[in-house]
């Protein structure tokens, strides 16, 4: 068992919020997990990034190299294209569809969408309008997105689940029912679209 992800997105988009969930789902399941984050200008609306490692055996490096990551999970479609050379061949693109325009020169919406749509294997979500539709809060539009990225992680689904109680349960229990429910909404919207 093994998976190697990059999170990206851009600051205040609850990257490292999924970060943290990934990590306690996989230590306190006695699973090996290594991690290396960038965090660049996040407080400006910069891209944040995370390597994220998990196996059952022991990891040496933190970094994964280009065309290694079995997942490119990303909360923002243009910060997805970026990280596409560290996808190796046969991995899944797992994205938002909805846009974070912070830049002047944002590429063209339909330009991103057709790129995404030429990939193999990929998931095109409305992480936005899950949350708010389906979970009731937009602010879980991340772990929508973690969930969406779930089927493709070796990690027991319920692992998942108790690494969002890990890092919420000081919030009580509607903040930790409210993102889980939105791993849910994300995990189902996957399965029915890979």
């Amino acid at each position: 068992m093994k998976t190697d992800m990059v999170i990206a997105g851009v600051g205040g988009q609850g990257i490292l919020s999924i970060a943290a969930a990934l990590g306690f789902a996989a230590l306190d399941n006695d699973l090996y997990m290594k991690q290396a984050e960038t965090h660049g200008m996040s407080q400006r609306g910069g891209d944040v990034q995370s390597f994220m490692r998990i196996s059952d055996q022991p990891i040496y490096s933190d970094l994964i190299p280009k065309g290694g990551a079995d997942i490119i999970l990303s909360v923002e479609p243009m910060e997805a294209l970026r990280y596409l050379p560290f996808l190796k061949k046969g991995g899944y693109l797992v994205t938002n569809s909805t846009p974070f325009i912070n830049i002047n020169d944002y590429p063209e919406e339909e330009k991103l969408v057709e790129t995404i749509h030429s990939l193999p294997n990929y998931i095109l979500i409305d992480a936005d309008r899950i949350a708010k539709e389906e979970v009731g809060s937009a602010r879980a539009f991340n772990f929508v997105m973690l969930g969406a990225a779930s089927p493709f992680i070796e990690v027991p689904f319920e692992y998942l689940e108790e690494g969002i109680r890990k890092i919420f349960c000081k919030k009580g229990d509607d903040v930790v029912d409210m993102n889980i429910k939105a791993l849910h909404a994300g995990r189902k919207f996957a399965e029915e679209h890979k």
